[in-house]
């Protein structure tokens, strides 16, 4: 029972950020006149793909957490480092998208990652197990990121 409500927590959570971000972030990069003008990567991956990542990793992370054991979801260090990251999650969007601030969208995707990489470390007595396989895609997309968001920032 501790599990499931671990789980829908989390996933109210989760996508609750992504459902912030995008809407603090204005409009979307479609409709965002700044985003169709800049210079992006050439690996830009089309819009549709973002979305499929973002619900895959969200859900994929919300399993994460819900197969930690339960106690570990009130340790400090797990809620500081959760929050670290939902926290950064969010406020890339506005970072990016509404204050053009390229750069500082850049330096928060590193300590997004770095984030979830001491959540994991902390939490995971081995760092490679098989739990690792749930936030690895999560990690990846950051590093996919913050290629996007480094071309952007060198070619604008």
């Amino acid at each position: 029972m501790k599990r499931i409500l671990i789980f829908f927590l989390f996933l109210i959570l989760n996508f609750g950020a992504l459902a912030l971000g995008s809407w603090l972030m204005g409009a979307s990069p479609v409709e965002n006149q700044w985003y169709i003008d800049l210079n992006k990567a050439p690996w830009t991956p089309p819009g549709w793909v973002f979305g499929v990542a973002w619900t895959s990793i969200m859900l994929l992370f919300t399993i994460y957490i819900t197969v930690l054991h339960p106690r570990v979801v009130i340790q400090p260090k797990f809620i500081l480092l959760f929050g670290v990251q939902w926290l950064l999650n969010i406020l890339w969007n506005p970072v990016f998208f509404h204050y053009h601030f390229l750069f500082s969208g850049m330096v928060m995707i590193v300590l997004l990652l770095v984030s979830l990489l001491l959540l994991h470390h902390q939490l995971n007595k081995q760092f490679f197990n098989w739990r690792l396989l749930l936030v690895l895609p999560y990690m990846l997309w950051l590093c996919v990121a913050f290629s996007l968001n480094a071309f952007s920032w060198w070619a604008n």
